[in-house]
């Protein structure tokens, strides 16, 4: 499996581009913001998806490792192929993450490929799988200065709560709680 390229475009196509490696050159398929971005003979360096089947080996290109990361987990969802997936990357991805956590149908259902139904089932599919952290940091309650207490989220996860759940009530959760026993408390007073 490829993980990693690094090289310069060597020709810019509709829908991805020929990176040189040096004597190779990988047809890697990108998300649209990217793509407009990309101009030939530019370096560039992408954490790499490779899809395996019978008849095609196919290159999916990401600069981040937290947008490889978002793709393999959409890619879990069924009746979602990597090119539905690469449209929802090329969304801004903390909406779309906002979206999944707050059940906008609507906004999901806007992106090519993706009717009502394929919108609802990667809501329910891909609602408990973010991250705690991404849906914390969606809500507002996550900055640089503010570290969310690992332990209480472990804690509240473990009575059976789900992530969003936690992310909406905590959100609200006044500065000056920082111990894992007073976040449980507030959660459990505010639920």
């Amino acid at each position: 499996m490829i993980g990693y390229l690094q090289g310069t475009i060597q020709k810019k196509l509709q829908k991805n581009i020929i990176l040189n490696t040096g004597n190779v050159g990988y047809v890697v398929n990108l998300a649209n913001p990217l793509l407009e971005k990309c101009s030939e003979g530019k370096t560039l360096e992408l954490y790499i998806f490779t899809k395996v089947r019978e008849d095609d080996i196919s290159l999916y290109g990401f600069v981040k490792i937290e947008e490889l990361e978002f793709f393999k987990t959409v890619l879990n969802v069924n009746g979602v192929g990597p090119k539905t997936a690469l449209e929802i990357l090329s969304q801004d991805m903390d909406k779309t993450k906002a979206a999944i956590l707050s059940n906008d149908i609507l906004f999901l259902s806007k992106i090519p490929g993706i009717g009502k139904k394929t919108a609802e089932r990667i809501i329910v599919e891909l609602k408990n799988k973010l991250d705690w952290v991404d849906s914390m940091r969606l809500h507002g309650t996550l900055d640089d200065e503010q570290k969310t207490n690992e332990e209480a989220i472990e804690a509240l996860l473990t009575l059976g709560y789900q992530r969003f759940e936690i992310g909406k009530i905590l959100k609200k959760m006044p500065a000056e709680i920082t111990t894992t026993e007073d976040i449980v408390t507030y959660f459990l007073k505010n639920n």
